[in-house]
């Protein structure tokens, strides 16, 4: 399948793997990138450029294919030194970078004079048409029905995507509540070139977390989500657990006069207990309702191959045999 984000990144399949906090190592990013994908380590998990640097090489070794960098640009006092990070992705000879966060405008200068194409996490048409302004080659639009942060607008990818469609003119791919390929053949009818799925890749063999989180995430249902921090309004959706229940307790008692340090217990340091630990009650970490979808923990290329295999399969039978004059009664299924 050729798409202008297959075409821009020089992969196969129009799927990318997306920045995820102590998910996105080497191990991960080359098992998507053989796949047919875009892999994507996350630049931030590594604590300092020179471990980036390293990352990169270590991901270098496991695969030949094109690998891209997630670079969250964070609100703080003391900022990480994001141009030596950017210069290990560059020595690194990465060419594609994944920027979240706060807008990358300062940063784009660099990025480009190395020659990397850039795509801009927004949850928003304005945040993606700014996107579009400052040079990035791409977006992606994040539904509200991602993991992590949506924004605060909750517009959900039905909507959001066409409205992204009519005003951008730099391809973009489809984020939040994408798993299988019923998700990617929606996101390409509503004027995506591709999609971007982050939950989804965490519940693979080869994603680096602890085997609760994986199991967590196959039990799990669309209703085991939650949105918490919205009147610090750096909303993010969570799966369940008790200690986002003991956050939401606080939530609920300090309303609209909550501070970040009211919560700091079940947000700070929690990736690495959960991620690494497999403790599934330490705090709030980011999941998507996607995880409705997921029933099964597959290698990274049995998954992506599924995709591709039942999007063609949806597109040349399905949505074909609609305008042939088929009445087509069954509805596309996905294995997972």
């Amino acid at each position: 399948m050729k798409t202008a984000i297959t075409e821009l990144f020089g992969i196969q399949h129009p799927i990318i793997q997306g920045g995820m906090h102590y998910v996105g190592f080497a191990d991960l990013a080359a098992a998507v990138s053989n796949a047919g994908g875009l892999g994507v380590i996350t630049g931030l998990t590594q604590r300092t450029p020179e471990l980036l640097a390293k990352e990169i090489a270590r991901c270098r070794d496991m695969t030949d294919k094109p690998i891209g960098v997630n670079l969250t640009f964070l609100p703080s006092f003391t900022s990480p030194p994001y141009p030596e990070y950017i210069a290990a992705i560059k020595e690194g000879g990465v060419k594609a970078v994944e920027t979240a966060g706060r807008s990358p405008e300062q940063y784009m200068p660099a990025l480009k004079a190395a020659g990397i194409k850039v795509i801009h996490k927004c949850t928003s048409v304005r945040h993606s048409l700014k996107a579009e302004k400052i040079g990035c080659d791409a977006v992606s639009v994040d539904g509200f029905e991602c993991g992590g942060h949506p924004g605060e607008d909750d517009i959900p990818n039905m909507i959001l995507l066409p409205r992204a469609a009519d005003e951008l003119k730099i391809p973009f791919v489809a984020s939040g509540g994408m798993a299988d390929a019923r998700s990617l053949v929606a996101a390409l009818s509503m004027g995506a070139a591709g999609m971007n799925m982050g939950t989804r890749f965490v519940a693979t063999k080869e994603a680096p977390v602890h085997a609760n989180v994986k199991q967590a995430l196959v039990e799990a249902t669309e209703l085991d989500t939650v949105l918490v921090m919205r009147a610090l309004r750096n909303t993010e959706r969570v799966l369940k657990n008790k200690g986002v229940t003991q956050l939401l307790e606080v939530e609920r008692e300090k309303g609209a006069s909550l501070k970040i340090e009211d919560i700091h217990e079940q947000v700070a340091g929690v990736y690495p207990r959960v991620m690494v630990d497999g403790d599934m009650d330490a705090g709030a970490w980011s999941c998507g309702m996607v995880v409705g979808l997921i029933n099964d923990i597959p290698t990274v290329k049995e998954l992506i191959d599924r995709i591709m295999t039942e999007a063609e399969q949806i597109i040349r039978q399905r949505l074909t045999g609609f305008l042939d004059g088929a009445v087509v009664n069954a509805p596309a299924r996905a294995v997972a």
